[in-house]
């Protein structure tokens, strides 16, 4: 099939409401390959949305959960597994978790334990827990099945979004010039009734909003982030105080506001989250943040 007639067939799909069935086969046709190529792979969950049926071997994959060789992939599997079941049955032998002890926490410790970081005094775990790995595992629990899978998920998406903890001061500075750019008599009102400083923008972008967006829509967000772009963050804040101005505008504090963040229903929550791709490949879907920019909105920031 020539250049023209896929791109025919992608308009026409787009056009009747089946554009995710093309970039389901192009997706099938990259994994169907005996040596992954990892920039594809990127690059489609950058473009695209990901099919939820390929969403977990995609993130294993790119997380590097999973390496490129699929002729590897079970046997590697296999070793995940014996390593999850060995540090679950150290801690249940240790008495330091038991079939009492939620999900997310059990994964924390096992976390812990497996970084050598975990300590005698492992009370109060939640409270430990200051960089989002909790919010994280409870969220990722909602659309994988397989404990396994969703605790090597969470570690691995943890620790790379605590790599890019040096460009949260940026990602913050980011998000006040998107809301200006986009609204600038509104983000007067919030720098004067102290609500944009007042909010936790920096704990939200260590745990990359979960808890705060709803779990079935921040996913594509999280798709992005796989792909390359945590800047995408700040977009989804922007367009998430943008899209609730008519009840923020009407507080005088931040905590009110965080309330109203906290109760979003799914299908606003979906809305916020789409409008949020919307904007970010406006502006050329952005991936990094860097340090010296020449403009935060133009091309050398990607």
């Amino acid at each position: 099939m020539n250049q023209e007639e896929r791109n025919f067939r992608s308009i026409y799909y787009e056009k009747v409401g089946f554009k995710s069935v093309e970039e389901k086969k192009s997706l099938e046709i990259l994994l169907k390959d005996k040596s992954l190529d990892l920039i594809k792979l990127k690059q489609f969950c950058v473009r695209f949305s990901v099919p939820q049926t390929y969403r977990c071997l995609l993130w294993k994959l790119l997380l590097g959960i999973l390496p490129t060789k699929v002729q590897c992939h079970e046997f590697v599997t296999s070793q995940r597994k014996q390593e999850f079941n060995n540090l679950l049955q150290a801690l249940v032998f240790m008495k330091i978790v038991d079939e009492r002890t939620p999900k997310s926490q059990v994964f924390l410790v096992m976390w812990l334990l497996q970084t050598n970081n975990l300590t005698f005094d492992y009370s109060n775990l939640q409270e430990r827990d200051l960089f989002g790995f909790v919010p994280i595992a409870k969220c990722l629990n909602y659309f994988f099945d397989d404990d396994t899978d969703i605790y090597w998920i969470a570690k691995k998406f943890y620790e790379k979004i605590a790599k890019m903890k040096n460009d949260i001061p940026r990602l913050i500075e980011v998000t006040h010039c998107l809301i200006e750019k986009e609204d600038a008599e509104y983000y007067k009102i919030l720098k004067n009734n102290g609500i944009i400083d007042g909010l936790p923008l920096s704990k939200w972008f260590q745990c990359c909003l979960a808890g705060i967006i709803d779990e079935n829509c921040i996913i594509k967000i999280w798709d992005k982030i796989c792909g390359g772009s945590h800047k995408i963050l700040a977009f989804l804040v922007t367009i998430t105080l943008l899209s609730l101005k008519h009840r923020i505008i009407k507080m005088n504090n931040a905590s009110g506001v965080i309330d109203i963040l906290k109760n979003i229903p799914e299908d606003s929550a979906e809305i916020i989250v789409n409008k949020t791709i919307d904007l970010w490949q406006h502006y050329g879907s952005p991936l990094t943040v860097h340090e010296k920019p020449k403009s935060i909105f133009d091309a050398s920031f990607k």
